[in-house]
C-alpha cells in the first residue's frame, strides 16, 4: 500500500489516471461552470487541477491541498452530484 496520504486515504492528484479520475470528472461535469466542455478521459491532467481547484474556491473547501481531490473535496462534490444521474 501507498504511505499515509495527508488529504485521506483515495486521493487523486494530477497525474493520476483511472476509473477514478473519470468518475470525478463526470462528477464535476454535473457542476455549473466548474469543468465546462472538460474531457472525461480518466486522466488527472492540469484543466482538471484547476477544474478542482475552482470547486474548491466556491464552495469554500480548505481540507485539501489546492486542485487535489482529496477527503474534504471529495465530501463535497459527492454531496453535490449523484453518480449516474445524466439527463
Amino acid at each position: 500500500t501507498a504511505s499515509t496520504d495527508p488529504d485521506g486515504p483515495g486521493t487523486l492528484r494530477q497525474g493520476d489516471t483511472g476509473p477514478e479520475v473519470t468518475e470525478l470528472q463526470q462528477r464535476l461535469l454535473r457542476v455549473p461552470d466548474v469543468y465546462r466542455d472538460g474531457s472525461t478521459s480518466g486522466t488527472y491532467d492540469a484543466p482538471l487541477t484547476e477544474a478542482v481547484a475552482r470547486f474548491q474556491l466556491w464552495y469554500g473547501i480548505s481540507g485539501d491541498e489546492t486542485g487535489v481531490y482529496g477527503d474534504d473535496t471529495r465530501r463535497a462534490l459527492e454531496s453535490r452530484t449523484v453518480p449516474g444521474a445524466d439527463g
